[in-house]
């Protein structure tokens, strides 16, 4: 069990940074130090308060990432609810079924996706509220919330006649078994599971990360990749707020070019990315470069080809703002060639490892002692490794992990919950690879089925699969990754063509309108880009299940 209480970390960082900023949302400029920070909280608890949420009740959070986002995480947890946040990109469907499945009795939302939802799809929901000003959209019952949240000014002059201080600030006193996150790593029915985070898990990621010296108080960080994913939430946010640096949220797509022009001003001393980032910029700003003709003759001569490769990794470190103590990728899977060549100028990044049921974090290394092809070791005294193999060092096999951030179970899922752990208490990644004799971990492959997004997104080809199954003329389908985009390969329902009179030529045509009309059911990071017809039925285990691995390369 982790030493330090989850809740009372923020609790002293509130106090002890209240006058430094906190929270700043970048497109528009507006910055929050640590103590609006608790005023803002103190607000939405008694908004909770008044509302009768009780300890423990689940409250959703869904929009795009920005200071009040954080902050009504933060009070939701430091009031000793649960928060449930909803990546902004899952289908409204897919939405409802989260909220209803995780029992939410509170919804903040941006206005965009309210507009999208339907309240009586969701009728544990006891009241809605924006995120951009926390007033309330929708009660269920009668009108007393949304006379609250329009009256909190004065309900803050009565609890705090003094003003609101350092003094004031007391947040739940809570184990650190309790659980205080609901992350859902998908949002179709069926094929749901809520990971159930405790404060234990996330503390361990926390604590962990404050050993690092990495990130210091009044250290700037850049937010660019999605909250609602365990990864951006744990580092780009949670750690953040425990030590007291400062979160910019970037609040756009983070193209390269609007990625750079942030880094240049922020200055960040410290980066959390996924591989797409550096992917591009390689592309983009550095093999243009390499294949100039002069320059890839220089670098075929012994010491010219070190002020090269100097040179490039002065100016590449410069564009990420030249303050930066180190990169960290995680998230997907990253391009090798990439890896070897950032490697080599001796670009101080790193590859980490880990997953949501771990809240996330499983294995790190500091740049300078990365190797290649791993993904650090195994966080010391946080967590184990242990790889289903008769030689781990040689043998591929299963990641199998255990300690202090591993997961408390899937919520009402005993099934799932059951299926993801040992008897003896291990829990099975999915993934493949091997440890060396200083816990190194060597991924190979993946055994399960989950896609993994260019931003990290967990990528589900069954759900997808089950959708476009259901359209007209497909008898069956498998969804897999090329080049970094999804493929559906069809076995088209020939009896039910010929039954239509329709000629087997026109299939493809009809094949674009079904993509239309999946891509339409689908989160964003979700979409198909092709469907091409197979000729035969896939081949299937003797459970008839289909031998994806067979059509991975076809």
């Amino acid at each position: 069990m982790i030493k330090e209480n989850f809740i009372k970390l923020y609790e002293e960082s509130f106090k002890e940074n209240w006058a430094l900023p906190a929270l700043t949302d970048y497109s528009k400029n507006n910055t929050f130090t640590f103590g609006q920070v608790a005023d803002k909280i103190a607000r939405l608890h008694i908004v909770f308060e008044e509302a009768d949420i009780k300890k423990g009740d689940k409250i959703a959070l869904i929009g795009k990432d920005s200071a009040h986002w954080c902050i009504i995480y933060m009070a939701v947890m430091t009031y000793g609810a649960v928060i449930v946040p909803i990546l902004q990109d899952f289908s409204p469907n897919d939405v409802h079924h989260i909220i209803n499945h995780s029992e939410s009795v509170l919804l903040f939302v941006t206005h965009r996706i309210w507009d999208t939802l339907e309240e009586e799809k969701m009728n544990g929901l006891k009241a809605v509220f924006a995120i951009s000003d926390f007033s309330c959209t929708y009660e269920r019952n009668d009108d007393y919330i949304t006379k609250l949240t329009k009256s909190l000014d004065e309900k803050m002059k009565e609890r705090y006649p003094y003003g609101f201080s350092t003094v004031d600030i007391h947040y739940v006193d809570q184990s650190n078994d309790e659980v205080v996150l609901l992350n859902y790593t998908s949002g179709t029915t069926g094929f749901s599971k809520g990971v159930m985070l405790t404060g234990n898990n996330l503390a361990g990621n926390v604590t962990y990360s404050k050993t690092l010296d990495l990130m210091y108080q009044k250290d700037n960080i850049l937010c660019f990749l999605p909250l609602a994913h365990a990864y951006s939430c744990a580092f780009n946010f949670l750690v953040p707020m425990a030590v007291g640096a400062h979160v910019y949220m970037l609040g756009k797509v983070p193209s390269p070019k609007i990625l750079l022009k942030a880094f240049e001003e922020i200055r960040p001393n410290l980066i959390i990315t996924v591989p797409l980032i550096l992917e591009k910029i390689y592309k983009k700003m550095i093999l243009p470069r390499l294949n100039q003709k002069g320059l890839k003759l220089a670098l075929t001569i012994p010491f010219i080809d070190k002020r090269i490769y100097e040179k490039i990794r002065k100016g590449l470190t410069e564009s990420f703002g030249g303050q930066f103590r180190e990169v960290i990728v995680g998230g997907a899977a990253m391009n090798q060639e990439v890896v070897d060549f950032l490697y080599k100028i001796k670009f101080p990044f790193t590859i980490g490892y880990g997953m949501t049921e771990c809240g996330p974090l499983v294995s790190y290394s500091n740049n300078k002692h990365f190797v290649p092809g791993s993904c650090g070791h195994v966080l010391k005294d946080i967590m184990d490794v242990r790889i289903d193999s008769e030689d781990p060092y040689n043998i591929v096999g299963e990641i199998q992990v255990r300690g202090e951030n591993v997961m408390k179970g899937y919520y009402k899922n005993k099934t799932a919950t059951a299926a993801v752990f040992t008897k003896d208490g291990w829990l099975c990644t999915g993934d493949l690879g091997t440890i060396d004799e200083e816990k190194r971990i060597f991924i190979r492959g993946r055994s399960k089925t989950m896609i993994l997004g260019a931003s990290g997104q967990n990528i589900y080809p069954e759900e997808i699969e089950s959708k476009l199954n259901n359209l007209p003329y497909v008898l069956e389908s498998v969804v897999v990754e090329r080049n970094g985009k999804l493929v559906a390969l069809v076995y088209p329902d020939y009896d039910a063509v010929d039954s239509a009179g329709i000629a087997h030529s026109n299939l493809p045509e009809m094949m674009e309108l079904n993509k239309a009309e999946l891509n339409k059911m689908l989160a964003s990071y979700e979409s198909v880009s092709a469907i091409q017809l197979y000729p035969t039925e896939f081949e299937k285990t003797p459970k008839k299940s289909i031998k994806r691995y067979l059509y991975s390369n076809y």
